[in-house]
């Protein structure tokens, strides 16, 4: 009986994710000479090698935010990287289930696991996007200011061509400002901005969460108390973006064709794409991860709908709900159930600005 209920629980969860994709994939194939048996052909096609070396390497990818976080967390307390590496897993996992809200989940999940003040551990996710943020802004800077196109280039390409060397220079503009902010903050500005702030913590409403926020991404930097952890943090930060680059050429090689012929400097330009889109609406691309893999395929490099479609779900497969064959497992584990963790989403968020307004008074 066990087993038959398991077997049911894992086709529900295969259907669920199944219609999950096609709903998030049904805005990109309106085309009317689209078709769905040469995408299926296409997926069909694909060469498996590839794809398994992918997933073996998204799980290298949060090993290495898992290290990167525990350089951040010793300076808080104990650090255990066993526990960082499977709250990590089970904390994107929640990503997945609750979308953005679910965002405040992996901090609340690390604190507890490692019993810590999760105010402390808010700060330390705030650090880790700024470094994320950060990469994604290298990784666009060096993709538009190698992009080059050709007579058989689309107008997109020749549109984003014109626009590349400006935008370049607005993120690093963008990178050297807050790379300054950061060091200000690091051994100046903390103190300062706490005694600004404390009629913003002690208000309620929208300017104590903003005041919380602030602070704990101020705090957050304190973490990095030394050159060497400040190296170990870019090398993670490094290491992991660049095996996320080498998943999304991977995933155009298994495809071969126009698709297998794309160069890591092609799948970097798609990366950006694909990184930017999750954040803005693109003009002729659109928002959300798999329009801007999709748009960077068709509307770049000229890849049929068909193929790019499948690429882009792959990638999407991979990269983002991949994490859940072992995040969900591990959040059951830990007792967690849907509304749990919608109730810890909440929780985190309350306790993350009434700990920066504890602080912020204890240092008047």
């Amino acid at each position: 009986m066990q087993s038959s209920s398991r077997k049911l629980l894992v086709v529900l969860i295969g259907l669920l994710v199944l219609g999950f994709v096609i709903y998030r994939s049904s805005g990109m194939i309106h085309h009317s000479d689209f078709s769905g048996t040469e995408m299926l052909q296409a997926v069909r096609s694909a060469n498996p090698y590839y794809l398994i070396l992918s997933l073996v390497a998204i799980y290298a990818c949060y090993a290495l935010r898992a290290l990167r976080w525990k350089v951040f967390q010793e300076n808080l307390g104990p650090s255990s990287f066993w526990n960082i590496y499977k709250m990590t897993l089970a904390g994107f996992s929640a990503l997945q289930l609750l979308g953005r809200p679910g965002e405040p989940v992996r901090p609340f999940l690390l604190a507890r696991k490692e019993k810590l003040q999760v105010s402390g551990m808010f700060g330390v996710y705030l650090l880790e996007r700024i470094f994320d943020f950060a990469s994604m802004a290298v990784i666009a800077t060096v993709a538009l200011l190698g992009f080059r196109t050709d007579a058989q280039s689309s107008e997109t390409a020749r549109a984003l061509e014109k626009t590349a060397k400006p935008a370049s220079l607005f993120l690093v503009l963008g990178i050297l400002t807050a790379t300054a902010l950061l060091v200000y903050l690091r051994f100046r500005g903390t103190a300062l901005l706490e005694r600004q702030l404390q009629g913003w913590l002690q208000a309620h409403g929208w300017r104590s969460k903003i005041a919380g926020i602030v602070l704990e991404t101020a705090r957050g930097v304190q973490t990095i108390r030394s050159g060497r952890d400040l190296a170990l943090a870019l090398f993670y930060s490094a290491a992991h973006w660049f095996l996320v680059l080498v998943i999304y050429l991977w995933v155009a090689k298994s495809f071969g064709g126009t698709l297998g012929n794309l160069s890591l400097f092609d799948a970097m330009l798609v990366l950006a794409v694909t990184l930017v889109s999750s954040i803005l609406q693109l003009p002729g691309v659109g928002g959300g991860s798999q329009a801007g893999s999709f748009g960077a395929y068709t509307k770049i490099f000229l890849i049929k709908s068909e193929a790019a479609l499948a690429a882009s779900i792959v990638i999407w497969l991979i990269t983002f709900a991949a994490v859940s064959l072992a995040g969900v497992p591990l959040l059951i584990h830990e007792g967690l159930s849907l509304g749990k963790l919608k109730e810890m989403a909440e929780l985190e968020k309350e306790a993350a600005i009434e700990g920066a307004a504890q602080q912020g008074g204890s240092a008047k």
